[in-house]
């Protein structure tokens, strides 16, 4: 590797990608090609980025496997920053195993964080922390280790364990101060204020109050019935009951359980659950049908009793019955907080986020587009979403250090 080379990659390195073009922008090498890639990837020009790499690699070729193995690694990253959630997984794990043989473990084990972050996105947690406990980060330059605790803190987080994610973000901001990439220090104390930022809503007894993420593992830690507007379900002492395939049932639920102690007329639950304007007496024959079937899914933790005007919700054994909601709520709730991560989503990462249809994302994203609530800029497959206003550049691009043959 030539003193340009080593200088550009330790340039990026420390975060300086403007320092790593000024010694490579003019060659044409696959070392070069790489480097700059990643240069234009930590600057936000994703599609240049991802094209400067493929070309790389190619340059490369077979012959230099070690080389081209982190050039795939350094384009999964790039698709991963982009929200690029499409990109083949066999390759990156075909990538990281060459790595391994070849006694690069720091771009394999960045390889497997690239896995790791990816199923963080998508919601399989227990396969993130799978693959994440495999991973021994002592022996890691301090910036692999900064990403390592910040997916310890998010997979502790979706799984309500504030300590756990605080001793991470803890271990998280050490580790970025001895990396020294302002980048990276920005994410970590990004993380950080999401555990003081309200993440719902509690109703209870007609007055509303915002939760943040310690306070709502306090109230799953309670004897409260809870039924849970964010998930679609009811819950008792670290017992769920999902409703997610049930709306009707999870519509009457949360009306009872936001008017307890009282009752709900009979009319209210009939035009709130079946969505009509007037209510007759096949609308009520049905009420009694689904107040039965829900009657019967929480029967092992509350009661619904006839009143002589409607229906009540009578808990067994909690002496509380809370409803917990999304801090705001609209039909678009769950596309608007995927996109307010500050990155820019492709329709089809976003589909598969959601676990919906292209299409149905995409209409999703013109309605919010038309009212403001969204943008979008490129065209064809590099369209991207984001809230508006669009970041200027990205959050922070733990890339490989060196792409090119030893």
């Amino acid at each position: 590797m030539d003193s340009l080379i080593t200088a550009a990659a330790r340039a990026l390195a420390a975060g300086d990608p403007l320092g790593a073009l000024n010694r490579i922008a003019l060659r044409e090498d696959a070392s070069a090609l790489a480097l700059r890639g990643i240069a234009m990837a930590q600057l936000g020009d994703f599609v240049r980025a991802r094209a400067l790499v493929k070309s790389a690699a190619r340059a490369f070729g077979a012959r230099e496997a070690l080389a081209r193995s982190r050039c795939i690694v350094a384009e999964a990253e790039i698709a991963l920053a982009s929200r690029d959630l499409t990109w083949p997984a066999k390759a990156l794990d075909h990538a990281r195993a060459v790595l391994e043989a070849h006694g690069d473990h720091v771009n394999a084990a960045h390889a497997r964080y690239l896995e790791v972050r990816r199923a963080l996105l998508i919601g399989r947690i227990d396969d993130a922390e799978r693959m994440l406990v495999e991973l021994n980060p002592a022996a890691l330059p301090a910036a692999s280790r900064a990403a390592h605790e910040l997916m310890a803190a998010g997979i502790a987080m979706r799984r309500l364990h504030t300590k756990a994610a605080h001793a991470a973000l803890e271990r998280a901001t050490q580790a970025a101060r001895q990396a020294g990439i302002p980048a990276l220090a920005a994410e970590v104390d990004s993380a950080c204020r999401m555990l003081s930022t309200p993440v719902a809503r509690l109703v209870a007894h007609g007055k509303e109050r915002l939760l943040r993420l310690e306070e709502v593992e306090a109230l799953f830690a309670s004897n409260a019935f809870i039924v849970d507007a964010c998930r679609l379900c009811a819950r008792e002492n670290g017992t769920s009951i999902s409703l997610a395939t049930r709306p009707v049932l999870f519509t009457l639920a949360r009306m009872l359980a936001q008017a307890w102690p009282h009752d709900v007329p009979r009319d209210a639950l009939i035009l709130r659950a079946f969505r009509i304007r007037e209510a007759d007496e096949t609308h009520r024959a049905r009420l009694r049908v689904e107040i039965g079937r829900l009657r019967t899914m929480l029967r092992a933790h509350a009661n619904i009793d006839a009143t002589p005007h409607g229906f009540v919700l009578r808990p067994r054994h909690a002496r509380e019955v809370v409803v917990l909601a999304l801090p705001v709520e609209d039909e678009y709730a769950p596309l608007l907080a995927f996109l307010a991560d500050g990155e820019s989503w492709s329709s089809s990462a976003l589909a598969i986020a959601l676990g919906a249809s292209q299409r149905t994302v995409q209409r999703s994203l013109d309605a919010l587009a038309a009212s403001g609530k969204a943008q979008s800029f490129g065209r064809g497959r590099a369209r991207r979403w984001t809230t508006p206003p669009m970041p200027g550049f990205t959050t922070t691009l733990l890339l490989p250090i060196g792409l090119a043959s030893d």
